[in-house]
């Protein structure tokens, strides 16, 4: 989704520069099916945090390139990205994370700024 901004105001006035991002990789390993209700309840607690800036589920993949690798589809079902003050403030939201409820298993990743 293209960011809307004027001109006339700097890109590091719309980035929170004392802000951290992560991306949360999701694995298909719970002990237990997740539930519609559970899904809810994390997504109605990850909005109202305010740190919550959205996910999806990996659909299908195409790999390119002339090394073989590992398929990681065959373990990530998801991703999520957040934007918090400190990892703390994430993992405190993850503990009410579906999969993690149902016995799996959550990666927290810290993202880099980028420069431009």
């Amino acid at each position: 989704m293209a960011q809307k901004y004027a001109p006339h105001i700097s890109l590091a006035v719309m980035f929170k520069e004392d802000k951290m991002e992560f991306i949360l990789f999701i694995h298909k390993n719970t002990d237990q099916n997740t539930t519609s209700e559970q899904w809810e309840s994390f997504f109605n607690s990850a909005n109202e945090s305010g740190i919550f800036l959205g996910g999806n589920e990996i659909a299908s993949q195409i790999r390119k390139g002339k090394k073989s690798v590992s398929t990681i589809t065959y373990s990530i079902g998801g991703f999520m990205r957040f934007e918090a003050e400190n990892e703390n403030l994430v993992l405190e939201l993850l503990e009410k994370h579906p999969v993690f409820v149902q016995g799996g298993t959550l990666e927290l990743c810290e993202m880099t700024k980028s420069k431009n």
